[in-house]
């Protein structure tokens, strides 16, 4: 089983270049099917989350590899998810 917060303590890295994103800052939840429709990293250079310039990535839960121990594996080709893009 795994928890919210088990999520949070994990560094998700995108396998198609290597690069780390980041950790996990928060979820995007299908209140009504009870699943978990993304994940949000804060964007570089913000402060818990809160200063900086960056967008947010925010990462569809198919994009999602592999959840592994310390990390979370995500596949995105060239193309980085935002807050303002994944909510058009």
């Amino acid at each position: 089983m795994l928890k919210t917060s088990d999520l949070k303590t994990r560094e998700v890295i995108n396998i198609q270049d290597g690069r780390r994103l980041g950790m996990v800052s928060d979820l995007d939840i299908d209140l009504e099917h009870g699943k978990i429709r993304a994940i949000i990293i804060p964007g570089s250079g913000k402060l818990l989350g809160f200063f900086g310039g960056d967008r947010d990535y925010v990462i569809p839960w198919s994009k999602i590899v592999k959840i592994g121990i310390d990390t979370i594996l995500v596949e995105l080709p060239d193309y980085s998810y935002d807050r303002e893009d994944y909510y058009r």
